[in-house]
C-alpha cells in the first residue's frame, strides 16, 4: 500500500515536470524587420559616391567620384591597387624601369586595361606589379561634367605588410612625388587622389556599410570589348553577399528562403540594371529581387521601385527593403 502510495506521488511529480517542459518548449516565430523605403541622391550627373548601412538605414559615408584615383588594398598581405572606375579610368603597364624616359601616351590605346566590373582584384588594370619597378601611364578619366582628367606616370615601389612607396608624377616629369601610404585594416582600401597628391579617405571602415552607389565602368564584351559608363549599386567587397531572383515576388521571400540561395560576391551583383532607358526615361524593373547577406550574417530582400525623385529628377534611386 505505501509502495503503490510513494509509486503515484512518483508519476504525479514525473507528470507536472513534462507538462511545465512542454510550455517552455516551444521557440518564437522569427519575427522580420518592417518594409523600409529608403532613397539617396547622387545628383542628376551622378557626382556622388555614396556608402549605405542596412542595419541603420543611414547613409555612412559620401565624396565626390572625383576624390580620388587609385585604391590600395589595406590589409597587412595586400598588395593589390585598383582604379577609381566611376571615372572610367585605365592603366598601362610601359614595361619601362626608367621613370624619366616615359613621358607620352604612345601606345596607350592599343595597350590600356581596366578593372573587371566584378570586383576581382586577381583581375586589374595594374595586376600584380611587384618585383617589377615597371612604370604605369594612368588615364584618369572624366569628371562629371566630361572633363578629362589627364594622364599620370607611377612606379610603384614596394609594399610590405604596413605601407606602400609609389612615386607619381606628371608625364613631363612635374611634381614629381614618392609618397608613402600607410596600411589601415580596418579599411578596404587607402584612397591616393593625384589632385592633391596624398592619401584622402573615401570608403568608410569596412565593417560600417553594404551598399555603394556609384557610377562605375562596366565592360561589354564583344569583338572589341566596350566599356562602358553606368550608374548602379555595388557591395562592399567585405564579407557582403547577394543574388537576385525575378521569378519570385519580393513579398514570398522570407528567411527560410533566403538561406536556400547561392549568394555571389561579385560587387557589380546587383550593378545597374534593375532599370533600364526607354524613350528617354528609366524605367524601373521592380521584379528584379535581391537578396543580400551583410558581414555581420544578417539576410535582407531589396528591390528598387524608382531612379527619379518628387521633382521627376534622375540619379536618386528608390527601394523597398526588409531585414529577414
Amino acid at each position: 500500500m505505501i509502495f503503490s502510495k510513494h509509486l503515484f506521488i512518483l508519476s504525479t511529480c514525473i507528470f507536472l515536470l513534462y507538462s511545465c517542459k512542454k510550455e517552455e518548449l516551444p521557440i518564437p516565430a522569427h519575427d522580420p524587420g518592417d518594409v523600409i523605403t529608403a532613397t539617396i541622391n547622387m545628383e542628376s550627373n551622378y557626382k556622388w559616391q555614396l556608402f549605405y548601412d542596412l542595419n541603420t538605414n543611414t547613409v555612412v559615408g559620401q565624396n565626390l567620384k572625383t576624390s580620388w584615383d587609385l585604391g590600395f588594398e589595406a590589409t597587412s598581405s595586400g598588395y593589390r591597387i585598383i582604379l577609381n572606375t566611376s571615372k572610367a579610368m585605365f592603366a598601362r603597364n610601359t614595361g619601362n624601369t626608367n621613370f624619366t624616359t616615359v613621358t607620352d601616351t604612345i601606345g596607350f590605346a592599343s595597350n590600356k586595361r581596366w578593372d573587371e566590373a566584378s570586383g576581382n582584384l586577381d583581375s586589374t588594370a595594374i595586376g600584380d606589379w611587384r618585383n617589377t619597378n615597371n612604370i604605369y601611364v594612368i588615364d584618369r578619366g572624366y569628371n562629371e561634367t566630361g572633363v578629362h582628367q589627364g594622364f599620370r606616370k607611377i612606379q610603384f615601389q614596394t609594399v610590405d605588410a604596413n605601407k606602400y612607396i609609389v612615386r607619381f608624377s606628371q608625364l613631363n616629369g612635374t611634381g614629381d612625388i614618392t609618397l608613402q601610404i600607410n596600411k589601415d585594416s580596418a579599411y578596404n582600401f587607402q584612397f591616393l587622389s593625384f589632385n592633391s597628391s596624398s592619401v584622402t579617405i573615401v570608403e568608410p571602415p569596412k565593417t560600417t556599410w553594404d551598399l555603394e552607389f556609384t557610377q562605375y565602368t562596366h565592360i561589354f564584351y564583344g569583338t572589341p570589348p566596350t566599356p562602358y559608363l553606368v550608374t548602379g549599386c555595388l557591395l562592399n567587397r567585405y564579407k557582403t553577399t547577394a543574388k537576385m531572383d525575378s521569378l519570385v515576388t519580393f513579398a514570398s521571400i522570407n528567411l527560410s528562403s533566403a538561406e536556400t540561395y547561392i549568394l555571389s560576391p561579385s560587387i557589380n551583383t546587383i550593378g545597374y540594371d534593375w532599370k533600364i532607358y526607354v524613350s528617354g526615361f528609366y524605367v524601373t524593373h521592380t521584379q528584379m529581387n535581391y537578396i543580400i547577406k551583410d558581414s555581420e550574417g544578417f539576410y535582407y530582400k531589396l528591390h528598387f521601385i524608382d531612379f527619379y525623385n518628387s521633382s521627376g529628377i534622375k540619379g536618386n534611386p528608390k527601394w523597398e527593403y526588409q531585414k529577414l
